[in-house]
């Protein structure tokens, strides 16, 4: 973390062996004036009491103050180095995180977090919640990483007072938060143009421009074009129970194919004590939807549109040293459209538009030293316009409408060795078929047993629950009115600890792990009537039981010569088990007690960072148990574990006064041929080069 303080003069006195400086209107990370004092030892002794000295402009970099529950991160080089050219590539090296990737660049991807489903995962842009109504899940492969700043997991939730009543609604959180400008003395301006280009017919440009107004108010500008014919080669065997080899084949993926272009605006601001900033955004694309290959067919005719745009924005005020204020506002407008043409199936023109405006009021008050309380309050108002028609006609609604209310008061609180904070929140949901009322409650707390040693035991309980998407209760061939949310219990006891050295070439190690157990009830399920496999109806018949343990190790090591390494390495046990019916215990089709779709019982990843002055060499490996692709855990549903390793060299120099950066990267190095998605092939070997030039 990085404070800035700008010019201002400060007066210096000496007091015995002593210095003290106090340092005034301090930005941290952008928004929190603070006052610093630092006293120095008898190094400064020498200096004449009676001056005055001007500082211009200094950086100090300290330790993050330890929250109660951490996040797992990447940030600045480390996404840049991390063959990470998506969101979703990035967080697939966090641990407890499945991912479902369809395959290549505009294959659908959504998070699944520690086996709680992608509906109980909510992403935060810049602080404010992405939101989809209709179906509850957010396609991570549509944000890119070249304006990222940071991209963040949370499990439970953030683990602080002042944020906005839907931080506290979820099971998981992850945020993405952007490039802020800053600028270096004298400079009023930044670009940044990049290129990249690689597999799959893969072109893709993007430059940045930031730009000084005045002393407290900036602005950027981030663009950017993706093209790939997401074509490529892969080799597909089957296998039948009694050992025959169904077929063995090389072909090529079809209907993979991108066209995208991005635009971001950004107004940044201060005054005295508020910091407000405002986000435009903008996101078009067409892609192509590859199919699963089943029965000989490789290639099918269904295709996507997507414009995605919202504008929103937050201020910041501290009224007085013991009240801080926080507003957000959002409007967002989205069109998807499905296109089916293939005639051996239904043939199927949909369109959506979901519009939503949601605003939050967040107050926060220093009660005593170490005594905190905040009240939070949103109102969001969802909406969603479609052509499709189903069968139920009584109960249909055309254009459903949604209004929620979530309010959340928190307290925290710092004494001895124990850090906690506490919250309850309510939630009221208003809409055509009902009201729904709901108060959910979680507590958070640290323990820290030895004074001058790093090492936190912490624990969380959390109560959530999240309503049915829109295509649950309205877009089913028969509509269950009764729908209930689904209700989510979650437990978490783990341990961290870190150590900085400051002799020999280890630098600092870092150690954590959580054990955790998870309970989802009334789980949404959609249920055939009759012998149909087209009439469909929603129901809550689920219970998922989810035991697990997460294991991370950091470390770092700082050579002669300028060179560091970094080590890190993420490993996750689960048992996610389906407890719906106890009376579906048949051997072969049974699914009570069975591992529930997709979830291994083993996974993790492991990176390795060299640098070298202006060299940095990455490597990275990532590995998925066997899965099987039903709870009914028989052989025909059963799928091999996968892996890859990937390598990327990166190289920075000067040329005319600018600075270059050129990154190349293969993936997959052994070429494994691999599904996450049962039918799904994923590529093969590929590789990207990325040219970023800084003015």
């Amino acid at each position: 973390m990085k404070l800035q303080i700008h010019k201002q003069i400060f007066f210096c006195r000496i007091n015995c062996s002593r210095l003290l400086i106090p340092l005034r209107y301090i930005r941290k990370d952008g928004f929190v004036s603070i006052v610093i004092v630092f006293f120095f030892n008898s190094l400064f002794a020498q200096i004449d009491t009676t001056k005055h000295f001007e500082i211009k402009e200094i950086t100090i970099t300290i330790a993050p103050q330890l929250e109660i529950i951490p996040s797992q991160k990447l940030s600045g080089k480390q996404l840049y180095n991390l063959s990470s050219h998506s969101v979703t590539n990035a967080i697939r090296y966090f641990s407890g995180v499945q991912i479902k990737d369809y395959g290549g660049i505009g294959g659908l991807k959504t998070v699944d977090i520690r086996s709680m489903g992608a509906h109980h995962t909510a992403v935060f842009y810049d602080g404010i919640q992405i939101g989809n109504a209709q179906t509850g899940q957010v396609d991570l492969g549509k944000f890119s990483l070249d304006n990222m700043e940071e991209v963040s997991l949370y499990n439970g939730q953030k683990s602080e007072m002042f944020q906005s009543a839907r931080d506290f609604a979820s099971a998981s959180s992850i945020y993405l938060k952007t490039r802020r400008p800053t600028f270096e003395k004298g400079k009023n301006y930044n670009i940044r143009a990049k290129f990249s280009t690689g597999s799959f017919g893969l072109a893709n440009p993007a430059i940045v421009w930031e730009q000084k107004i005045t002393k407290s108010v900036s602005t950027t500008l981030n663009t950017e074009y993706t093209y790939a014919t997401g074509k490529y080669k892969f080799k597909y065997r089957r296998v039948l129970p009694n050992g025959n080899v169904a077929y063995d084949t090389t072909a090529v993926r079809q209907n993979g194919d991108i066209q995208s272009y991005r635009i971001e605006g950004g107004l940044f601001g201060n005054a005295k004590k508020i910091f407000w900033d405002t986000k435009l955004y903008f996101y078009n694309s067409e892609r192509g939807i590859p199919c699963a290959i089943v029965n000989n067919v490789w290639k099918n005719s269904q295709r996507i549109w997507d414009r995605n745009f919202f504008i929103q924005g937050a201020v910041i005020a501290h009224v007085y040293s013991r009240y801080e204020l926080l507003t957000r506002i959002k409007y967002a407008n989205d069109f998807l459209r499905f296109k089916n043409m293939d005639t051996t199936m239904m043939i199927l023109d949909n369109r959506f538009i979901q519009q939503e405006l949601n605003t939050a009021l967040t107050q926060k008050v220093r009660l005593l030293k170490g005594w905190e309380l905040s009240l939070a309050t949103d109102f969001q108002w969802n909406y969603l316009k479609t052509n499709r028609i189903q069968m139920d006609i009584k109960n249909y609604e055309q254009y459903p409408h949604r209004f929620s209310t979530l309010v959340a008061l928190a307290t925290a609180v710092e004494f001895w060795k124990i850090k906690a904070l506490a919250n309850i929140l309510g939630t009221l949901i208003n809409e055509k078929i009902g009201n729904k009322q709901k108060f959910t409650p979680a507590v958070f707390i640290s323990y820290k047993p030895v004074k001058n040693e790093e090492f936190h035991i912490r624990f969380f309980y959390k109560q959530i629950f999240r309503m049915p998407t829109f295509n649950d209760l309205y877009y089913t061939e028969i509509v269950n009115n009764k729908l209930q949310p689904e209700e989510a219990t979650q437990f978490n006891l783990g341990l961290q600890y870190s150590k900085i050295f400051n002799k020999g070439v280890w630098e600092s190690i870092m150690f954590k792990t959580d054990g955790y157990y998870n309970i989802i009830k009334d789980k949404v399920i959609a249920v055939y009537k009759g012998n149909s496999l087209v009439t469909r109806m929603m129901m809550n018949i689920g219970l998922v039981k989810i035991h697990g343990i997460d294991v991370i190790v950091l470390l770092n090591w700082k050579f002669k010569d300028a060179i560091r390494m970094q080590a890190q390495l993420n490993y996750t046990f689960q048992k996610a088990r389906d407890y719906t019916d106890p009376a579906d215990n048949d051997a072969y089709f049974g699914t009570y007690k069975g591992q529930i779709s997709y979830i291994p019982l083993h996974s993790g990843s492991f990176t390795l960072q060299f640098v070298y002055k202006t060299y940095q060499l990455n490597y990275s490996f990532i590995y998925v148990g066997e899965r099987y692709s039903n709870s009914a855990n028989i052989r025909e549903n059963y799928l091999q574990p996968w892996y890859t390793h990937d390598l990327s060299l990166g190289k920075e120099f000067c040329f005319k006064k600018r600075k270059f950066s050129v990154l190349a990267e293969v993936n997959n190095l052994l070429n494994q041929q691999f599904e996450v998605v049962d039918n799904f092939p994923m590529p093969g070997t590929n590789f990207r080069v990325v040219l970023l030039v800084k003015i």
